[in-house]
């Protein structure tokens, strides 16, 4: 199972990234993908959607099941991944490079609220 160095991740195998001051990407994990199975349909949300952390912000269809997405932290949707809407297939190509959205956090101090690579390894060793 491949992490992304210096990403956060949820319980439920979001990651998230910080980037620039406020600004971090969020996508599924490798984990997710691999569980999921051949990814189908991303649903986006809208561009200037707000969050709180832990909110369902879209989904992720397969050919197995459907999984909703959990916002890591709260924030704005500045950008949405277009790519995914023609190849949802991506995510599972590489779930690190096809983030899924784009945000402007609005509390980075919930960062510290998540998982490390190491502990999420060891949750996903558990499941």
């Amino acid at each position: 199972m491949k992490t992304l160095e210096g990403a956060f991740y949820t319980k439920d195998h979001e990651w998230i990234k910080a980037d620039d001051g406020n600004k971090a990407y969020v996508g599924i994990t490798d984990f997710a993908q691999d569980s999921l199975g051949d990814i189908v349909f991303v649903d986006l949300p809208e561009v200037d959607s707000e969050f709180e952390k832990g909110e369902v912000f879209g989904a992720v269809e397969s050919v197995k099941a459907a999984s909703d997405l959990y916002m890591p932290v709260s924030g704005r949707v500045i950008k949405v991944n277009e790519g995914l809407v023609d190849n949802p297939e991506y995510v599972n190509q590489d779930p690190y490079e096809n983030w899924i959205i784009c945000i402007e956090m609005s509390d980075n101090s919930q960062l510290s609220e998540l998982l490390d690579s190491k502990n999420y390894k060891n949750l996903c060793d558990g499941e």
